[in-house]
């Protein structure tokens, strides 16, 4: 079974099975401790039942007031805990966190080349709203699409269809009363 648990500063030396992928950004340790202090709520750990790293997902609060929104600095999961859909529960976590602090969206940024990645983004609801040029270094550099699922739109969709099947009926009983005539159709 899998444990989603906080990630520790225990974690940074443990991880390597993770972050040897050449699609995983890896940075260095005092970027890890800056997360960890400042939104240690975003950084989770896939574990398995031995203890082992399975994967991992870092985060952020961006914005100002309350504009901001949650954004995915890293996801990734070992090699051989693939396909289990372990990515798209640490997105879960992170979207989750983000919508308890009433984000308006969660966004992150994808290598165009990362075609799995693409399409669990898209079965997750992820739009491209842009494609940044050359954000990851290389040899060549690569392009990276921006992607965003709002969450605080769906809450207002919720809303709207409450509000519609609450006062529809409403609205029809008001209708009638303003015009007691009624035609009458053959």
């Amino acid at each position: 079974m899998t444990t989603l648990r906080p990630f520790t500063c225990n974690d940074l030396f443990k991880f390597n099975n993770v972050n040897l992928d050449p699609l995983t950004e890896t940075y260095g340790l005092s970027f890890y401790m800056h997360y960890l202090s400042h939104w240690p709520e975003y950084i989770q750990v896939a574990e398995s039942p031995s203890g082992e790293i399975m994967g991992y997902i870092m985060g952020k609060a961006e914005g100002h007031g309350e504009n901001w929104h949650g954004h995915v600095t890293a996801l990734t999961v070992s090699p051989d805990y693939r396909r289990l859909g372990l990515a798209a529960m640490l997105m879960k976590y992170l979207e989750d966190v983000s919508e308890k602090k009433q984000a308006y969206f969660v966004d992150l940024f994808v290598r165009v080349s990362n075609k799995v990645a693409i399409t669990m983004y898209q079965q997750l609801g992820y739009i491209v709203y842009r494609t940044v040029l050359e954000y990851y270094n290389g040899d060549p550099d690569e392009d990276a699409y921006g992607r965003r699922i709002s969450k605080k739109s769906e809450e207002i969709a919720k809303t709207s269809e409450i509000f519609h099947e609450t006062f529809s009926g409403h609205l029809a009983e008001i209708l009638r009363k303003l015009n007691p005539i009624r035609i009458e159709s053959n």
